[in-house]
């Protein structure tokens, strides 16, 4: 296997690998990484794999908070050898202190990260991200508490998720008008089937150079290459979602299945070498439950470099 890459994130001195890790998975039920041995085993080898960046959030797992729970105690030893993001502001039912919806704010980013740090046994985060639009705290709030915490050494870097085009642009003028720490990632849902952040979002980024980090890459393992009309794994998370299996386009599957059997790449590898075309990407965020599903995605972020026709063939299979 060729040895992964590593990009910056956005315009920052902060690098990352290429194929990074998502962590939703950790506690999740009915799951290989459910338990503590099971994270471990993923960790473990997504670490000796060369993948350095870790994505959780403190609302992930069977029970809120157990994602970081379990990466805590699977990374005692290992901590400085990763890079680690976590995000704040989806609704942990209580478990970070009431928060009345607003969790944006100053007072309640001060309860999550504290929370985060605990879980996740480490005295910093090095990407700490807003999870989804606070719509009742101003952004500059938001702004101002996370700058104290990179000022205390608690939070190196700061982004954002699930912003739109505007928002993001909001977020730059203020930080720049207060001249608080920028935000330097972005990170939205993009796949070969939801192509709706070209719009807005992705030119968003392109202006302000940050670095983006699309989820559900993979349209939860459509673009693996292991479903067809006739189905998929039986305990595929596609299965879970009928209304989007259904909306699939197995004739345009069927193309990209063809178009990767001529280049003799799988399905995998060319949907990772198409996202990492894109100069906006730094790394491309794939789930696994499961050691040989990390070293699979690991392989295939570095398997194949598609020519700028490629990329174009590929786009134009499931226009946007």
């Amino acid at each position: 296997m060729a040895e992964i890459e590593y990009r910056a994130l956005g315009s920052s001195g902060l690098l990352v690998s290429t194929v990074g890790l998502g962590c939703n998975n950790f506690g999740r039920p009915g799951t290989p990484s459910q338990t503590q041995e099971g994270t471990n085993a993923v960790i473990s080898a997504a670490i000796d794999a060369g993948i350095t960046f870790f994505d959780t959030a403190d609302i992930y797992g069977g029970e809120r908070g157990l994602s970081e729970i379990l990466m805590g105690n699977a990374l005692k030893g290992r901590r400085g050898e990763i890079v680690l993001a976590t995000k704040f502001g989806m609704d942990m039912a209580g478990v970070n202190g009431p928060d009345w919806g607003a969790r944006g704010s100053r007072r309640y980013i001060r309860l999550a990260v504290e929370s985060s740090l605990t879980r996740l046994q480490t005295d910093w985060i090095d990407l700490y991200q807003l999870h989804r639009p606070d719509g009742i705290t101003p952004i500059e709030e938001t702004l101002a508490a996370l700058d104290e915490l990179i000022t205390e050494g608690k939070v190196r870097y700061i982004g954002h998720s699930n912003l739109s085009g505007w928002q993001i642009a909001d977020a730059e003028y203020q930080a720049r008008l207060a001249n608080h720490p920028r935000f330097i990632s972005a990170q939205n849902e993009y796949s070969l089937m939801a192509r709706k952040v070209e719009d807005e979002v992705l030119p968003a980024v392109r202006e302000y150079e940050l670095g983006f980090l699309p989820f559900f890459p993979l349209f939860n393992g459509l673009f693996t290459g292991k479903y067809s009309r006739r189905g998929g794994p039986a305990d595929g998370r596609l299965n879970a979602r009928p209304e989007a299996l259904a909306r699939v386009p197995w004739d345009a599957m069927e193309s990209y299945q063809a178009f990767c059997d001529e280049r003799g790449i799988t399905m995998l590898a060319a949907t990772l070498g198409w996202f990492l075309a894109q100069s906006s990407v730094s790394s491309v965020i794939a789930g696994a439950t499961r050691p040989e599903q990390v070293v699979q995605n690991a392989e295939a972020g570095t398997a194949w470099r598609p020519t700028p026709e490629d990329v174009v063939a590929i786009s134009e299979l499931f226009p946007a």
